[in-house]
């Protein structure tokens, strides 16, 4: 039998639920619909935000032969045999390809597919749930827009949980709405499971038939960046509860437990430094104890390390004097090293007045003449 969730998709744009900022009423994808205006474009946004969906309603409303690929799967024969011989006709039906998960694909098969889509003679609508600036060669998209999808707030999730025509009481509801994170999907499959499988719907029928959540997360993708920057800027601002949260995130999602500890040895110098000393020595302790403990135990000493270093006193003198004095490496070059502070190993040297003049605690600056007066550490 067809999945719910196809038997109950939209077939018309006025049907779809949410992405109002695309659909709605003089917005882009509803003003091309109408205008049956053809152009390639990729939709980018989370699992279940209606991405095919709309490629369907898009396709199916400009009149065009619509023709469906996974990214997963799919090879060069796969879009050749879509493509076929060239339209020569001007009352041919143009040919619209949807790719699903169009960031699978490799730089090879992206540039395969690129001159079909320069010639016309195909448009491309492409889905992803990665970043298309990092995902797609930028020829390809160059010559395509990209249309940015949201999450379904829980308002649009309980209109589309109503349109499967389903009973199930109010808490189980308002609990199916909170772990499907907006993924429209994942709440319809979840209801038919646990029809199929207990032939009701109930809080706990659901829970039985989802087992557990999904966390989206991929460790490659943006998803991941945009966790580890929200955790680190959680530390920089002091704000533990907020660090400890994204912690939580990435330790759930199987986020490798060094990766994390790492970044928090580089945060102790770049953002504490000279503030608490100590910050340093307490991050490499929680680092060697990732190393030796592992998962589970050593997400608490995650925890701890980060709830030290997030209430600790900030302080990026010496990571801002560094590079200030990177700079001037750069600037400069390798300028001549003051003859006092030379090292003297032969006597050769010793003539040539290497070392002469030093002074243990000597007061004179040790830079190069032409830096003397220069202050890094302020």
């Amino acid at each position: 039998m067809e999945p719910l969730a196809s038997r109950i998709r939209p077939k018309k744009l006025d049907e779809f639920v949410g992405q109002e900022h695309l659909t709605g009423k003089g917005k882009p994808l509803r003003v091309a619909i109408e205008k049956k205006e053809l152009f390639s474009f990729i939709l980018w946004g989370p699992p279940g935000s209606g991405k095919t969906t709309l490629a369907r309603i898009y396709a199916g409303a400009v009149g065009a032969e619509f023709h469906e690929l996974s990214a997963v799967e799919a090879g060069k024969e796969d879009i050749r045999k879509i493509i076929g011989t060239r339209q020569l006709t001007l009352g041919g039906k143009p040919k619209v390809l949807f790719v699903d998960e169009i960031h699978r694909f490799n730089k090879a098969q992206q540039d395969f597919l690129l001159p079909f889509v320069e010639r016309g003679d195909i448009t491309l609508i492409g889905a992803t749930t990665e970043n298309p600036s990092f995902e797609i060669i930028s020829p390809l998209l160059s010559r395509a827009r990209v249309f940015v999808l949201n999450e379904h707030s829980e308002k649009e999730m309980e209109k589309i949980i109503a349109r499967t025509k389903l009973k199930l009481p109010k808490d189980a509801r308002d609990w199916l709405v909170q772990m499907a994170q907006g993924d429209a999907r994942q709440a319809i499959t979840t209801l038919e499971t646990a029809k199929a499988l207990y032939g009701k719907i109930t809080l706990d029928t659901l829970k039985e038939a989802i087992q557990s959540k999904h966390l989206r997360y991929d460790k490659k993708g943006e998803e991941h960046f945009n966790t580890i920057s929200a955790f680190i800027k959680s530390m920089r601002a002091s704000q533990p509860d907020a660090a400890l949260y994204y912690l939580a995130r990435m330790v759930e999602a199987g986020e490798d437990p060094l990766f994390i500890a790492r970044r928090m040895v580089v945060f102790a110098s770049e953002d504490i430094g000279l503030a608490v000393p100590t910050a340093l020595v307490v991050a490499n302790a929680v680092f060697r104890a990732c190393e030796t403990i592992g998962y589970p135990e050593c997400a608490i000493n995650l925890a701890h390390g980060v709830a030290y270093l997030a209430t600790c006193k900030k302080s990026r003198e010496s990571y801002d004097a560094y590079f200030a004095a990177v700079d001037d490496v750069k600037t400069h070059g390798t300028l001549p090293v003051p003859m006092k502070v030379r090292n003297a190993p032969t006597k050769l040297m010793k003539d040539l007045k290497y070392g002469k003049g030093y002074e243990m605690y000597d007061k004179e600056s040790y830079l190069p003449e032409k830096l003397k007066k220069k202050k890094y550490l302020k």
